[in-house]
């Protein structure tokens, strides 16, 4: 789980994927050049395919979100700006696991296993934790390529109401944001594992931010519940909350290394943002501007 990853190769896309061809991603790429905003020249086909895939193949709903994907990360500075993985990173992946698990979902899908590691409300940060997810995430798909659907898992273990009072809603704002309208993915379930007495005041704090869409895939457990394995297989878990998988350690420094021996991959992706300057009538985009924008482009998928 160490070393330089490779890119998902583009010909293995076509096969997992046959309703995609080289021709519409062809398109897609000629659309980018006429947009001299976008960072076309460091988008790769694979990028192209990512997303027409999680559009459902609409070139217009995919153009769009092309365009709020890298504008979000132009714009949620605290997530996506200057991505290095520093001592800050590797001080969080030891306070927070944030790791994908090996083996599918029982329907198929790719799994993020997310919890505390260490319970002192002093050395969380919320802000610091998303961003390393999205390195964690960013890697993992230009290693993965494509999934058929994606399911998030937060295991509140440790979780104590000083952590809830440490989450600030500008954070919890743009992190339900990106989710919903423009990461790359067909969010398919979101668990939420040994809900504490107080989820109910966690819950008060992220709905205001969540649409139906998303409410209607979110599962709340209660602690020690069996219901997760209907969705999971208990063998995908670490063993150290009962699975089969690697212990904590073990994957906490294996994210570690990961990101370690990945540093050019981000300092590439720190490329792939947009150019304000360039957008077309001069209508610069501002965190206003996106938060103002109605509706949704990308929609979750429900099945």
């Amino acid at each position: 789980m160490s070393g330089v990853i490779q890119q998902f190769p583009v010909e293995k896309e076509y096969e997992k994927n046959p309703d995609i061809s080289p021709e519409d991603v062809r398109k897609l790429r000629e659309w980018m050049k006429t947009q001299p905003h976008l960072p076309e020249q460091h988008w790769t086909d694979l990028d192209l395919i990512i997303t027409y895939h999680c559009c459902d193949c609409s070139p217009e709903v995919t153009k769009q979100v092309i365009d709020l994907h890298i504008t979000a990360r132009t714009l949620f500075t605290s997530f996506f700006k200057d991505r290095v993985i520093d001592q800050k990173i590797i001080d969080t992946l030891k306070v927070a696991l944030l790791t994908p698990l090996s083996t599918p979902t029982v329907h198929g899908y790719r799994a993020l296993y997310c919890r505390l590691l260490d319970g002192d409300a002093k050395k969380f940060n919320f802000t610091d934790i998303i961003r390393s997810v999205m390195l964690v995430f960013d890697l993992w798909q230009y290693e993965e390529g494509t999934w058929p659907g994606f399911v998030i898992i937060i295991d509140m273990n440790m979780a104590t109401l000083s952590h809830i009072a440490k989450l600030d809603l500008m954070t919890i704002r743009q992190t339900l944001y990106f989710l919903q309208e423009c990461m790359l993915v067909k969010l398919k379930e979101v668990h939420f594992l040994n809900a504490p007495p107080f989820m109910d005041k966690l819950m008060m704090v992220l709905k205001p931010f969540m649409k139906n869409s998303l409410l209607r895939i979110l599962q709340i457990h209660e602690i020690n519940s069996q219901v997760i394995y209907k969705y999971v297989p208990k063998e995908a878990f670490p063993r150290d909350c009962g699975g089969s998988y690697k212990d904590f350690k073990t994957l906490r420094d294996e994210t570690i290394r990961r990101l370690e021996s990945n540093r050019e991959f981000f300092k590439q992706e720190n490329l792939r943002r947009v150019n304000e300057s360039l957008r077309r009538n001069g209508e610069t985009k501002t965190i206003e501007d996106i938060f103002g924008i109605q509706g949704s482009f990308k929609k979750l998928d429900i099945d």
